[in-house]
């Protein structure tokens, strides 16, 4: 971690108001996120991104906007982004999934098996597919940001697929959500930000979200089990800071090439730092507040990984144009 001190010490320093932005017209680059300011990796990131930039060319203007003080929905932002009325916003895909199906695949189980596979996916055919998609619906994928997460509950652990049968879970994903149904869940689903009232009020009995999550919304004081940490995730999520495709068409050549040395930058701070230490905070603080915690097993993984292959990638290749096609690209990635 102390490899990173500096850079968020340095990232806390970056000022907001700079001067007026040439290729994007006179006003400022807003980027909103959900998230707590300063305590949340994704926050963080962000300033490590916008102190990037400024380094190359401090003509360039942005604010920082946090926890959903911009746009009151979190779901509401990818609207904003693909009409232009907002620059840039830290995005889980797979809350845009009702607009874009192909969007599951950033959360699709079985999939993604480890971090540093999801570092491996960046550049290849998979990485230019889905960008290619984005941008067709309005969006440009900035960074490579990924988290990891796990399952937590108020009364029961969960461990293999029929663990979860008569339990009201959020799953953060559509095709996550079919496979917990066909377990015998029932579902509710929410932007992560609504998950901590939705326990409290015995709306929840479980969910999956990420690490960050996990901690900075102090869901584990209504939960009282997790199965988190270990080798084995069903859960390792994209949430990338993301750019409207009307105002990355606006950038400069060499402003593109900025934003993405930028981008390359915050994605070690962010997957190769802030994620491991996240991760090892999760179990560590779910331990502390009370929860009994545990990993999936292999078998118990294992298990999870051919529901989904029986039930969620079939519905995925039919309800997504795209759906085969990036489930192969990604499947040759190992």
């Amino acid at each position: 971690m102390k490899l990173f001190k500096p850079l968020i010490a340095a990232a806390a320093a970056v000022s907001l108001s700079f001067a007026a932005l040439p290729a994007l017209a006179q006003n400022e680059i807003k980027i909103s996120h959900q998230w707590k300011q300063g305590t949340d990796g994704r926050d963080k990131a962000v300033r490590v991104f916008v102190e990037e930039v400024n380094k190359a060319d401090p003509s360039l203007k942005f604010r920082i906007y946090p926890g959903s003080s911009l746009i009151a929905k979190p779901t509401a932002q990818v609207d904003a982004i693909q009409d232009g009325s907002l620059e840039m916003a830290v995005y889980p895909l797979v809350y845009a999934t009702g607009k874009v199906p192909e969007f599951s695949i950033t959360l699709m189980p079985g999939t993604v098996k480890s971090m540093d596979h999801a570092m491996r996916l960046k550049n290849t055919a998979f990485h230019k597919k889905l960008q290619e998609i984005s941008e067709a619906n309005g969006i440009h994928i900035v960074t490579w940001w990924w988290t990891p997460g796990g399952f937590a509950t108020k009364d029961r652990v969960i461990a293999g697929p029929d663990s979860v049968k008569g339990l009201k879970m959020r799953a953060a994903d559509p095709y996550m959500e079919e496979i917990l149904k066909a377990q015998g869940a029932s579902i509710q689903s929410m932007a992560s930000t609504e998950i901590y009232p939705a326990l409290q009020s015995g709306v929840l009995d479980g969910l999956m979200t990420s690490a960050e999550s996990f901690v900075s919304m102090r869901i584990y004081e209504q939960t009282k089990n997790a199965t988190v940490g270990g080798e084995y995730s069903l859960f390792i999520l994209l949430q990338p800071l993301i750019m409207s495709k009307q105002h990355w068409d606006k950038l400069t050549p060499k402003q593109k090439e900025i934003f993405e040395a930028a981008a390359t930058k915050s994605e070690k701070f962010f997957n190769d730092g802030l994620q491991k230490e996240a991760a090892e905070k999760m179990v560590e603080t779910f331990a502390k507040n009370g929860n009994a915690v545990r990993p999936l097993t292999k078998a118990e993984y294992d298990a999870w990984v051919a529901k989904a292959k029986e039930i969620a990638w079939p519905k995925f290749v039919k309800d997504a144009k795209d759906g085969q096609e990036l489930l192969t690209l990604i499947q040759q990635v190992q």
